[in-house]
């Protein structure tokens, strides 16, 4: 990656700014007083010529892509807080390429106006008024100083809400047109403006992605591609292990990175082996334009939360950035009686030099919940599938959740000459959670039947990860015999320890309709113990070769991946030892038959970790360790940019092998595979000038094939929904400066209880809806927001085939931000 800056050819130099640590968080009741207060001040305060003129000569950060000279001068206003009176017959047909950098208003409007013999300007009320340049008199454009390093982020496409490309780990970051896979890398404009609440928020976007827990529940599961993605699978910059092994809060990320398909090459086998897809999160840095933003929001039905986002850049050529989020959140969210209390800090420091590059994230995060979303498991001999219950209630009343994690994590990179680039990073998390976890038994009255009734049993579920998570490498760009190349060579390695403690209580029957009280757990509760060590080490290399001027791009490379686990008892004995390798090669291929199009395909290999065979089961392999087994994945796709919009069309075929027991010979090993073929279609930029828009629909044939004995041999996976869609639009309304309205349907067709296909989930279709309006009030920018997610308050499961939860309820969710 990259970190790009511009400034203006007159620098403005500001004294370093020292920000002082927040000792402890605002009360909640400064978030309600917040709301309220802001929302009384709209009517009464207007905007005088004093404080604009002081606003144009204060110098922000501005990140406005290309559109209509319109659209670029209104959000240019907005975001400036100042008044720009826009006349159509002087800015009819004409373009802009937005604006990027450090600018007072003035010199922004300057910017954005010096190619059109267009000026701003100002009048006796502090706006702007167009008008031509006088015959004869000529104007210049701002000048800007670039510099690029390794740690930018590819800027925001037509629209915003998207960005042009991101990192793929050992490729680097690159454009998303000159890569042979298909990616999505969503903003913080999309973020802010859809006011998601963690990661599971915002990958909904995407067709291809689909949750398979419900919001407040236990954890974040993700399937992509019809593949279930664990949260341990979650990357930060790159690296596993690092982040909640449960939900990531929204507020500590930049950018949501999202990759289909199996990915061992681009940063190494995933803890829980995930093969569908990556999702990597890019934590948050200061901009150039120094930031206080306190946002007030509530939940419904009562969960309050008060939000703190600084950042300042200083020293020379403000090399040096701090950037500290806050969040304090309490009270109930979506479940009837229950509560969610969040709190987080998050500190990023960086240092961007002329060939160094460094960076630190510190991240404390502490998560307790009162009756989490419950999810259960459903008999799989039902008769009929049970209608999901009120997304409010809770068949496990009881339940508790105490999540706490702390992290730190440092990346240094250095460009050794001008093309020969190294870069490592090293992070260490400590984490824990303390539940109260209920379980579903397989007895006559359970799992759940058609009535709904089963028999559960409520536990203590204790477990913490202490985990260790580095990669270090050599990027290399250099040519031969016309031929570019890009040689990376890395090496990876995490190493967790884990521990457990698991205390079964009494049981009672209950029903997911009228739900009793949880049974009392009579044992006592002790600490958890080390049950395993886990080592996750690898060497890849890869090299993209550029033939004729980049038009043509090929990439080959290979991982060597080992995993080595050791098991203990409780009394610290050690029960099994693992150690295997496995290579994940990747071949992919790019051609550009024109400056807007990219044709591509791919074969790359996904690795999971073998399971060890019980020694309780009766299998014929009692305690053997299965070696690692690689998912196959070819896919072909084009991707067209047009300008304003980009559309993307992909098929693909994944093939994973099934672990099972061959009933034949009584081994359980990897029998069987599960082949994914799947066609994606997508599209995502500014249909047209304020109007933005992202669609994609997949299809998924998910097959069982080279089943043992032919059982369920051509039948459905479980769980996989066949057909996906999600579609949003965001739209600046004309007749009101700064207030915009977006809306989004999501859509998830049915899919079956079990292999067998005999029972089959209904399809179910969610609608969220919002709208914002940026003002400014005694020359602070404000901006509030509003959504309501499942409009129609729609109640339907969600499921990876026999254990199901319930979505969430309607939801509204209402914001004030406020920059100092």
């Amino acid at each position: 990656m990259s970190h790009q800056f511009k400034r203006d050819a007159v620098m403005h130099r500001h004294p370093a700014t020292t920000i002082t640590p927040i000792a402890h968080a605002a009360s909640l009741a400064l978030c309600s007083a917040l709301l309220v207060g802001t929302a009384a001040l709209v009517p009464a305060i207007a905007q005088n010529s004093q404080g604009a003129a002081a606003r144009a000569e204060t110098s922000r950060q501005y990140n406005i892509p290309a559109g209509s000279l319109d659209q670029v001068l209104g959000r240019f206003g907005r975001e400036a807080g100042a008044l720009v009176a826009i006349d159509p017959e002087l800015t009819a047909g004409l373009q802009s390429s937005g604006i990027k950098g450090n600018y007072s208003v003035s010199g922004g409007l300057d910017a954005i106006l010096a190619t059109h013999r267009l000026e701003a300007v100002s009048g006796t009320n502090g706006g702007y008024r167009l008008r031509r340049v006088a015959p004869g008199v000529s104007t210049l454009p701002a000048v800007t100083v670039s510099a690029i390093a390794a740690t930018d982020l590819p800027a925001a496409y037509a629209g915003g809400q998207v960005a042009r490309g991101g990192s793929l780990g050992l490729l680097g970051t690159q454009d998303v047109m000159d890569v042979p896979f298909s990616t999505t890398n969503y903003t913080s404009d999309l973020l802010e403006n859809q006011q998601v609440r963690t990661l599971a928020d915002v990958v909904v976007n995407d067709a291809s992605v689909r949750m398979s827990t419900g919001g407040t529940g236990f954890d974040d599961t993700f399937q992509i591609r019809g593949f279930a993605v664990s949260a341990t699978d979650v990357g930060l910059n790159g690296l596993y292990g690092l982040i909640s092994q449960n939900r990531v809060p929204a507020q500590l990320v930049e950018r949501v990175e999202i990759l289909k398909g199996p990915g061992a090459l681009i940063n190494g086998i995933a803890p829980s082996g995930s093969v569908g897809g990556g999702i990597n999160i890019v934590s948050k840095r200061a901009d150039d334009a120094p930031l206080t933003r306190l946002t007030a929001t509530y939940t419904g039905s009562s969960n309050f939360g008060l939000g703190l986002d600084m950042s300042q850049r200083f020293g020379e050529d403000k090399a040096w950035g701090v950037r500290f989020n806050g969040l304090v959140r309490d009270g109930e969210a979506t479940i009837d009686g229950g509560n969610q209390q969040t709190g987080l800090a998050a500190l990023g420091i960086d240092y961007r030099g002329n060939r160094l590059r460094w960076s630190l994230d510190a991240i404390v995060q502490h998560d307790d919940t009162d009756n989490f979303r419950p999810q259960i498991s459903l008999d799989t001999g039902l008769s009929a599938i049970p209608a999901p219950p009120d997304a409010r209630s809770n068949f496990y009343p009881g339940t508790t959740l105490i999540q706490k994690d702390s992290t730190i994590a440092t990346r240094l990179e250095y460009d050794i000459t001008d093309s020969l680039t190294a870069y490592a990073g090293i992070g260490y998390r400590d984490g824990t959670n303390d539940q109260v976890f209920p379980s579903t038994l397989r007895t006559a009255l359970g799992p759940v039947n058609a009535a709904g009734n089963f028999t559960v049993q409520n536990n203590y579920y204790d477990s913490y990860t202490k985990t260790t998570s580095g990669n270090a490498g050599l990027r290399w760009r250099f040519n031969t015999a016309g031929i570019g190349h890009t040689l990376t060579a890395a090496v990876t390695e995490m190493q967790q320890e884990a521990g457990s403690a698991y205390i079964t209580g009494s049981t009672r029957a209950s029903n997911i309709y009228h739900p009793s009280p949880l049974p009392t757990i009579t044992a006592a509760r002790t600490s958890p113990v080390k049950t395993s060590d886990t080592t996750l080490s690898s060497f890849a290399i890869a090299d993209t070769l550029s033939f004729m001027n980049d038009r043509l791009l090929i990439t080959l490379g290979a991982r060597n991946q080992t995993v080595e686990v050791q098991s203990f008892a409780a009394t610290g004995a050690k029960t099994s030892n693992y150690d295997k390798s496995a290579v994940s090669p990747l071949a992919g291929i790019v051609f550009k038959p024109m400056d807007n199009v990219s044709v591509y395909g791919n074969y790359t290999e996904g690795l999971t970790r073998g399971a060890f065979v019980s020694t309780t089961s009766g299998y014929a392999n009692p305690g053997e360790a299965l070696a690692p087994f690689k998912s196959e994945q070819y896919e072909a796709g084009v991707k067209v940019d047009w300008g304003r919009i980009t559309t993307t069309a992909a098929i693909y075929q994944i093939a994973r092998p099934n672990a099972q027991v061959d009933t034949a010979t009584n081994i359980y090993g990897y029998f069987g595979e599960q082949r994914n073929r799947g066609l994606e279609l997508s599209a995502y930029g500014e249909l047209q000038r304020g109007l933005r828009g992202m669609a994609s629909v997949a299809f998924v044939d998910p097959k069982l094939t080279k089943t043992p004995n032919g059982v369920n041999q051509g039948k459905d996976a479980a769980g996989v929904p066949d057909t996906t869609a999600s579609a949003g639009l965001d739209w600046d309304t004309p007749w009101i400066a700064g207030l915009s309205f977006n809306g989004r349907v999501i859509y998830t067709s049915g899919s079956y209880l079990t292999a067998a296909n005999t029972q089959k989930f209904d399809s179910w279709t969610r609608y969220d809806v919002g709208a914002r309006y940026r003002t400014v009030i005694a020359g602070k920018a404000v901006v509030f927001r509003a959504n309501i997610e499942n409009l129609l308050d729609k109640n339907y499961w969600l499921t990876t085939g026999t254990y199901v939860t319930v979505g969430s309820p309607r939801t509204a969710v209402l914001s004030a931000s406020i920059d100092f």
